[in-house]
């Protein structure tokens, strides 16, 4: 039974619609957004034409060749890559910037917007495919590569050959040997401190025989300093700007070593955009090397002597040639800011990284990139090689340290270093006489097998067996914690924390025989650590 007051709204719509033809009733399809409906009117109109942008981004022709979708990215002025984007991603954004471009140019009256056809678009793809775009090198850069292809290979030779001898040695002695190492570097403490200047000292390097300490300020000065003592040799003054980058010719300082005083002996970067080449009998510049835009945070000396690489804040690292002072390769790649640089111990790789925390690893021979190292969230401040040429460590601003191995393609170990920036990490690669005496002598890039040969009549002599080194078990690590840690290399265990700036550190090295670790920070002193 109807409840009586249905029962009247029933009768009375009936009243209502009697004799109208209700199969005649026109129905109102075009429907408002209210704009009383919770949303104000300005959002509302703000939602439609979003919707309205969206639509006409779909109908743009965006390649879908990653490589393609850089290179625009690149014309239009954009970053080519952002933190955790992917390819898709990429071409997401390509195609809202064209839209924001086509948007304003219909404003203005200048370009009409046109859609691609299916067609039209495959064959513009397959046409992108096929053109290659690339700069012409000089030949001073291609002569420089087949240089760098002789210096490293018959290098790479000898390493490999030596991790197969130290792939027989037995685990257990492998152990044994690394849990001493451990033991020993838990004995390092502060030895000594100096103050290096009246700004903070931003780099500190040792010279290859250990004896000497060079340290760089943000005033623009080097501070060579003796060890362990800390007393001051010289003065090196030839920087506008704070100086960011220090490195030691190999081998130079050696008593064994042919190079002279006078020669290249230190390069170091600076806050104005230039590199300096110094000699160690004379406080002013032997060279300056100009052609950076931005801040040269680091350079490197590659193995062979002959080349320098620098990393700078004008988003690019460069190559120059040593003996004629000339720029040699100019490698463009980073989407920001280019801070740290380091070659591999061959010769062969260069690792890359900075501020768009992504690293690369660059085929010096080639010119190709072979690896990207994608994983920290911050900026890549620190980079740099193990003595078995395929391992390299990074130091970020997220506070971690990690490992990437170049035969896997991938991160094979992370490590929460600190707990702010990671400043500098050094990898301890041993003395010349330890990592390297498996390596024979090379000559205009031959190996020199004759030395290794026996005189007639004279019974070959047996290889000694196999024994474990130290070079490559740990490695070292500065950081905004005011902290400098040592880590083993063999678990990624923290061995030691070394605790004594006042301020952040901005830099760490260790001596090549293992005796002294140097640090420098904010606090403007250069500290040195030893092991009683």
């Amino acid at each position: 039974m109807m409840h009586p007051a249905r029962q009247a709204y029933v009768e009375e719509s009936a009243e209502d619609t009697e004799g109208v033809d209700l199969n005649n009733i026109p129905i109102d399809r075009d429907h408002d957004i209210p704009a009383t409906a919770g949303i104000a009117p300005e959002r509302a109109s703000a939602i439609l034409s979003q919707f309205e942008r969206k639509r006409k981004a779909a109908a743009i022709a965006v390649p879908t060749d990653d490589n393609r979708v850089r290179a625009r990215l690149r014309e239009l002025g954009e970053p080519i890559t952002l933190f955790g984007e992917g390819p898709g991603d990429r071409r997401d954004r390509l195609r809202d910037l064209l839209a924001q471009l086509a948007e304003k140019q219909e404003a203005e009256g200048d370009v009409e917007m046109r859609e691609a056809s299916a067609e039209a678009e495959a064959e513009e793809e397959k046409a992108e495919e096929q053109e290659e775009f690339y700069t012409e090198g000089t030949q001073e850069l291609l002569e420089a590569r087949r240089k760098i292809a002789l210096f490293s290979l018959p290098r790479a030779k000898a390493r490999v050959a030596r991790q197969k001898e130290e792939s027989t040695i037995p685990l257990r002695t492998h152990i044994k040997h690394r849990k001493a190492i451990k033991e020993k570097l838990q004995g390092f403490d502060l030895y000594g401190s100096q103050i290096a200047g009246e700004r903070p000292v931003s780099i500190t390097r040792f010279a290859p025989d250990g004896q000497t300490l060079a340290a760089g300020n943000w005033a623009g000065g080097i501070r060579m300093l003796t060890v362990p003592n800390l007393e001051e040799k010289a003065t090196l003054r030839g920087h506008t700007d704070r100086v960011g980058g220090l490195t030691w010719f190999p081998g130079a300082t050696l008593p064994s070593s042919n190079v002279s005083p006078s020669a290249v002996n230190l390069a170091s970067g600076g806050g104005e955009g230039n590199v300096v080449l110094w000699a160690l009998d004379q406080n002013k510049p032997l060279a300056t090397l100009g052609g950076h835009s931005g801040r040269v945070c680091r350079v490197e000396f590659h193995p062979s002597g002959q080349y320098l690489a620098s990393a700078s804040y004008d988003t690019t690292w460069r190559l120059w040639d040593v003996e004629t002072t000339t720029e040699l390769l100019l490698q463009e790649g980073h989407s920001r800011e280019v801070y740290t640089v380091a070659f591999n111990c061959d010769g062969s790789l260069l690792a890359s990284g900075g501020l768009d925390s992504i690293g690369r690893i660059w085929d010096l021979r080639t010119g190709r990139t072979v690896m990207i190292l994608e994983g920290h969230i911050r900026e890549i401040y620190g980079l740099d090689w193990g003595v078995d040429g395929y391992r390299v460590l990074s130091g970020s601003g997220d506070g971690w340290v990690k490992c990437w191995d170049l035969r896997q393609v991938r991160n094979i170990g992370s490590i929460g270093a600190h707990r702010a920036v990671v400043s500098d990490v050094r990898w301890y690669k041993g003395t010349e006489s330890s990592s390297l005496s498996y390596l024979p002598s090379v000559q205009n890039g031959a190996m020199d097998i004759d030395s290794a040969t026996p005189t007639p009549g004279e019974a070959p002599q047996q290889p000694a067996p196999a024994q474990p080194k130290r070079s490559g078990t740990f490695f070292v690590s500065s950081g905004f914690d005011k902290n400098v840690k040592i880590f083993s290399a063999d678990d990624w265990s923290l061995v030691k924390s070394l605790s004594g700036h006042s301020g952040n550190v901005l830099s760490v090295d260790i001596s090549d025989d293992a005796k002294w670790i140097a640090s420098c920070g904010h606090d403007r002193t250069v500290k040195l650590w030893g092991i009683e």
